[in-house]
């Protein structure tokens, strides 16, 4: 039985809303636009070592850079602002230059979304952990506080590992599983149940779940 390749598109989180499914259940869902992609670069066993695609997403009309306006001025496709590589997936082929859309996930029930995260700089305990506050009895200096990190004479260090402030967010994440609750092809809109990571507008990576 060969390796099943799961489909993959690149997308954008417009934001969340709710719907009322056909027995009056309240769900919630956010809006994605999916697509459409441009192959930028396929890559072969023979010339790479592997199978994939190199797609852009979210056309501009701002100049590229250097390195990547020849690309694109010998595709003879507009610069974008999202590159990502993602496997191989059509059945015949892809061309450099060719797009497709949000109908590669016809007959798909579910998929995982990857995205960055909102980054809220460096944050204490209590918010990047969720630990538990001191008293705020008059007089007490450790409501917020980290509290002891030490250990007993032996070994005498912090544990690799403790949680302690630090940067929260801005990290990728994926969030799998999540159902298809409807698309519309004309506006390249999907709609899947729940959250997904990422501030509105965010990009994301839309793939065929397992």
């Amino acid at each position: 039985m060969g390796k099943r390749i799961l489909k993959s598109i690149l997308g954008r989180k417009v934001g969340m809303t709710q719907v009322y499914e056909e027995d009056g259940t309240w769900v919630p869902v956010t809006l994605i636009q999916a697509g459409p992609c441009t192959v930028l670069q396929v890559k072969t066993e023979e010339t790479d070592g592997y199978s994939a695609i190199q797609v852009g997403f979210d056309e501009t009309a701002k100049r590229a850079k250097k390195p990547q306006e020849g690309l694109y001025k010998k595709l003879s496709v507009a610069p974008v602002r999202f590159v990502r590589e993602v496997p191989a997936f059509h059945a015949e082929p892809l061309e450099a230059g060719a797009k497709y859309n949000l109908e590669v996930f016809e007959g798909v029930a579910t998929v995982d979304v990857a995205g960055l995260t909102k980054g809220r700089g460096f944050q204490g305990n209590v918010r990047r952990w969720g630990h538990a506050i001191g008293p705020k009895a008059h007089g007490s200096k450790s409501k917020r506080n980290v509290g002891s990190t030490g250990m007993h004479q032996d070994p005498g260090r912090v544990v690799k590992g403790k949680k302690m402030p630090g940067q929260y967010g801005n990290e990728k994440v994926k969030v799998r599983n999540l159902r298809i609750v409807s698309t519309d092809l004309e506006k390249n809109l999907l709609v899947v149940k729940g959250a997904i990571p990422g501030p509105k507008g965010g990009y994301l990576v839309i793939q065929e779940s397992l």
